[in-house]
């Protein structure tokens, strides 16, 4: 029992500390998160601007349902808003009225209302081609039922509650900092990068001490979470396309808008985080005490640390290379170029601190340097080495 809560209160802990970075960038800079934050804003604003309308300004006797709509047609796009918006729509009143229909064949009983209307509209909503958006039917249906408003004026009430917010939520998302895109591959790339150059770093303050099967866990559940990121990259790719459909600020944003880098970027920091995957679970490995893994002598591990801590900066000087750069900014590549030469030769000096080796850790401290050799011929091929 104890196990089950030091490992549930350390999970927590990381996931409040991945929060916590989130909320930070998200202030801190441009990037993904801000983008976030600021489709929830908007969408918050939505759904209150609606409620001041139907609820305040027009007194609707259902007025939640126009919030509710504003809050289903912002979306990450313009374009997904504008072709999936009246798809939505018409799923939310074909709850409301099938709803309606119950209650009035019901005579007002909920319970049996709920019988009739919830099983058809959930069946109905798992149909593929209506993705995410297909819960909203029976969503709505409970509102209306809930609410017992049923009667044939009614239901003309609620089908302009829900056209007012649908248009509310349309309207702000087309015309309110519409979403574009065209930075987000670069800036989840720069998250990515960043990342890694975090995690090499914890990696780099924590072998030279006392660490644990807790800690190596930690850098292996970082790891795991990078594998995240890559999928955001390629979903950015898509959505930097997309979010230029109908944009009406496509034109005056785009020219303060540098392309993203090509997919080759997504490729290379895609092997970074494989190779980052691998030599995290062989630490988490050696850390658990596994039979299997004899752990490398103190030594060895102080020069392997040294050595990811020459990587964890090289990463985040790549990362500063993805920020568009005016005139002749060669700083960001003179340090990287010096970054990369420090972590080969650092590598160099544990080769020959291995070779040195003759106890059992000796086969572990291989393929420990085997993976960071594939590391770093992925971060630096220019400066590799000459090998084992």
């Amino acid at each position: 029992m104890g196990n089950w809560l030091t490992a549930g209160w350390r999970r927590a802990g990381w996931e409040a500390a991945a929060v916590g970075r989130s909320v930070r960038n998200a202030l801190r800079e441009s990037g993904p998160e801000r983008d976030t934050m600021v489709q929830a804003l908007k969408a918050a604003a939505a759904a209150i601007l609606a409620w001041a309308i139907v609820g305040v300004w027009i007194k609707g006797a259902m007025a939640l349902l126009a919030p509710w709509t504003a809050l289903a047609m912002v979306d990450v796009t313009v374009y997904r808003t504008l072709r999936t918006g009246l798809q939505q729509s018409a799923i939310i009143v074909v709850g409301a009225l099938w709803a309606s229909v119950a209650m009035y064949v019901t005579g007002g009983s909920t319970l049996v209302a709920m019988a009739i209307a919830l099983p058809l509209l959930m069946l109905a909503g798992t149909y593929r081609r209506l993705g995410a958006y297909g819960i909203y039917g029976a969503t709505t249906a409970l509102f209306v039922i809930t609410y017992g408003s049923y009667k044939v004026p009614q239901i003309g009430d609620r089908l302009l509650e829900t056209a007012v917010g649908a248009a509310i939520g349309i309207a702000v998302n087309v015309l309110v900092l519409p979403p574009l895109h065209l930075s987000d591959v670069r800036d989840n790339l720069r998250v990515l990068a960043r990342e890694s150059a975090d995690l090499l770093g914890a990696i780099a303050d924590g072998l030279p001490e006392e660490w644990d099967a807790a800690t190596a866990e930690g850098w292996q559940d970082r790891a795991r979470r990078l594998g995240g990121t890559v999928r955001a990259v390629d979903e950015a790719r898509r959505w930097s396309a997309e979010s230029r459909r109908f944009n009406p600020g496509r034109r005056w944003r785009h020219r303060r808008l540098t392309p993203p880098p090509g997919v080759e970027t997504d490729r290379h920091w895609e092997a970074v985080v494989d190779h980052l995957g691998s030599l995290t679970r062989t630490l988490a490995g050696i850390a658990s005490r596994s039979p299997a893994l004899t752990s490398p002598v103190h030594g060895f591990l102080v020069q392997y640390a040294s050595l990811a801590g020459a990587m964890g900066r090289l990463c985040g000087h790549q990362g500063d290379l993805l920020v568009p750069r005016r005139g002749e900014d060669h700083e960001a590549d003179d340090a990287a170029a010096a970054d990369a030469s420090a972590a080969w030769a650092a590598y160099e000096d544990l080769m020959r601190t291995f070779r040195d080796q003759r106890d059992p850790a000796a086969i572990v401290s291989g393929g420990v340097l085997v993976e960071t050799r594939q590391l770093l011929v992925t971060l630096a091929p220019e400066r590799r080495g000459d090998g084992m």
